[in-house]
């Protein structure tokens, strides 16, 4: 890539970034939602409804009809196009896209933050969740595909939830994963397990409002201080496993949780087999990432696996046999951005 066409990549990159920003605003504020459901609208009609000053309005609707996101015609009403409303405004569709504009606002606050322990190698100060709130960017993807498609496409484990089953949720955040797999599976219970304890909090009230209170439990605990309880047919480490610390101590811990011929599920981020550049656009993707969010929260303890975003199978098959598994096996599942491994 010769000077010019570099200088154009970063010029069309920071358009992007702002069109980012751009989104995280109609989210926060409802544009978007307010779009669909209103129909096409002035500026002045929008800010009306969205409780929002005109000007600013005015603005943005201007921004996202020039970059394309929305319509406008001689009359100056603006309009979400049906076929933006699942990726802008429909948080139950798989292609819901916002979220990922709410973690880039919260990384940018730190930004200054990591220049200075990507001097030290210390760990940067975790980010508040506030004001923002925590993202969802994978709540539409489980409800819709986790106990739909993915899970059924493993026919050992699916006969086994099918029939009824012990199930662990190892890190289970906001609680989408484990209140997925109970609406696709009745006969299941699931202990879902997080040390964020505002996250369970939240995830416990997702849980009573999707009617599955009664068969998913929500602690906030490390998964070892399970060691005694009774056995788990099947454990799930759902989008985590990279960014803890001791992925081996984790996997120790889980194969330890296992009733016979129980199996660990590992679903996570999918990179190529080996690493090259310049890479595909979905590991420059997982590498951003990994700078600013995945690969801090693992930094500033000389004992941390560091593993960062992008786990190849590689690495994933050093932590399983060093965590006493024998059997690795990356399953069949299709899907674009996620790798589904069995441990035994």
């Amino acid at each position: 890539m010769d000077s010019a066409a570099l200088a154009k990549l970063l010029f069309e990159n920071t358009t992007a970034t702002l069109r980012m920003y751009a989104v995280y605003l109609g989210e926060r504020l409802g544009y978007y939602r307010a779009l669909a459901d209103g129909g096409p609208m002035t500026s002045a009609e929008l800010a009306a409804r969205t409780q929002t000053h005109e000007r600013y309005t005015r603005e943005w609707l201007e921004h996202q009809a020039s970059s394309g996101l929305l319509t406008v015609d001689a009359d100056g009403l603006f309009g979400l196009p049906a076929e933006h409303v699942p990726v802008l405004a429909d948080p139950d569709h798989v292609l819901y896209a916002t979220q990922p504009s709410i973690d880039l606002a919260r990384v940018a606050r730190r930004l200054p933050e990591l220049v200075e322990v990507y001097r030290t190698g210390a760990a940067p100060s975790p980010i508040p969740w506030e004001p923002e709130g925590r993202a969802n960017p994978n709540r539409a993807q489980y409800l819709n595909l986790l106990g739909k498609q993915w899970i059924p496409a493993i026919p050992d484990v699916h006969k086994r939830l099918s029939d009824g089953a012990r199930v662990a949720d190892i890190a289970c955040g906001l609680g989408w994963t484990s209140i997925a797999m109970a609406q696709a599976y009745p006969n299941i219970t699931v202990d879902g397990l997080d040390l964020d304890a505002r996250a369970i909090e939240i995830a416990r009230r997702n849980a009573a409002e999707a009617g599955v209170a009664d068969r998913v439990t929500f602690s906030a605990k490390d998964a070892s201080e399970l060691t005694s309880a009774e056995p788990f047919d099947v454990v799930f480490v759902i989008e985590a496993l990279h960014d803890m610390k001791y992925p081996v101590d984790a996997l120790t811990t889980a194969r330890n949780l296992l009733a016979p011929g129980g199996s660990v599920l590992v679903f996570d981020v999918k990179p190529d087999e080996e690493f090259k550049a310049p890479g595909p656009a979905l590991e420059q993707y997982e590498y951003g990432w990994s700078l600013v969010a995945c690969l801090p929260a693992t930094m500033g303890d000389p004992d941390s696996a560091m593993t960062g975003t992008v786990m190849r199978p590689a690495t994933l098959r050093k932590y399983a046999e060093a965590a006493g598994f024998t059997d690795v096996t990356i399953l069949p599942v299709e899907a674009d951005t996620w790798r589904f491994y069995q441990l035994k």
